[in-house]
């Protein structure tokens, strides 16, 4: 009872601070509602960073990551792929919804597009912005360097690297960092392989850092398969990046 009082009090806690520091910014795609969260610090001219969930749609390692992303200086902005009334309840129905977004991946990339200019009104400063994604939001900050969405950086973080094989390969611009966790099983090797085909294809600017004893969700830590040192040094990989790339 001890243990589970502690984590009811820090799950409150994050609760109580993701409450005071994200505002909910609503927007739209056609009728479709869509609610995202942004930083206290939007209205300032800074870079700015797009945060695209997991396949459940906004969670905490995403607000998490966006209120460390606002102490780095940057903008963060939380998109809504799914829409108000959309998110899915259990795994099965996460997994539906999502890979009908990966077949769409037309209306994947319009989602994150729209999400783009709610980071711009917000502030951030147009030709300094990156996409970060995990699992689902992984392959989606794929999608945005796919689509040549004006984004100067994506970071893909234990997200799908999958392509249908019919889709071509084109140049991309955008530069493109992949966080892969070594024992993915949701990854098969021939994804892998096809997606450095097709970045090499376009010419991008590429690099995939694979992390020993890791699992798909490595980096969260309300996952059973979390790896607190990898997840780090994921962490202060995305950071090194997005100075790079951005400041």
């Amino acid at each position: 009872m001890k243990i589970t009082l502690t984590l009811l009090a820090v799950i409150l806690g994050l609760q109580a601070g993701f409450a005071q520091n994200l505002k909910s910014v609503s927007y739209k795609d056609g009728e479709q509602k869509l609610l995202g969260m942004v930083t206290s610090n939007a209205g300032k001219k800074l870079p700015g960073v797009l945060i695209l969930p997991a396949w459940k749609g906004i969670d905490n390692e995403a607000k998490n990551a966006a209120l460390e992303l606002e102490k780095q200086g940057y903008i963060a902005f939380l998109a809504d792929i799914y829409g108000e009334g959309n998110l899915p309840a259990g795994n099965e129905n996460a997994a539906r919804l999502a890979n009908t977004y990966k077949k769409d991946f037309a209306l994947y990339q319009k989602r994150i597009a729209l999400a783009l200019e709610e980071l711009k009104k917000s502030g951030a400063i147009s030709d300094k912005i990156a996409v970060i994604g995990y699992c689902f939001g992984g392959t989606g900050a794929l999608e945005a360097a796919r689509g040549n969405l004006p984004v100067v950086g994506v970071v893909s973080i234990h997200g799908g690297l999958a392509k249908d094989s019919e889709r071509p390969n084109n140049p991309i611009s955008t530069k493109i960092l992949v966080e892969h966790p070594a024992n993915d099983t949701s990854v098969r090797p021939e994804h892998y392989q096809s997606l450095v085909k097709e970045m090499n294809d376009g010419k991008a600017d590429w690099q995939i850092i694979t992390y020993a004893n890791t699992t798909h969700t490595f980096t969260n830590p309300e996952a059973p398969d979390y790896n607190e040192v990898m997840a780090k040094r994921a962490w202060n990989h995305t950071l090194m990046f997005l100075k790079e790339i951005l400041k």
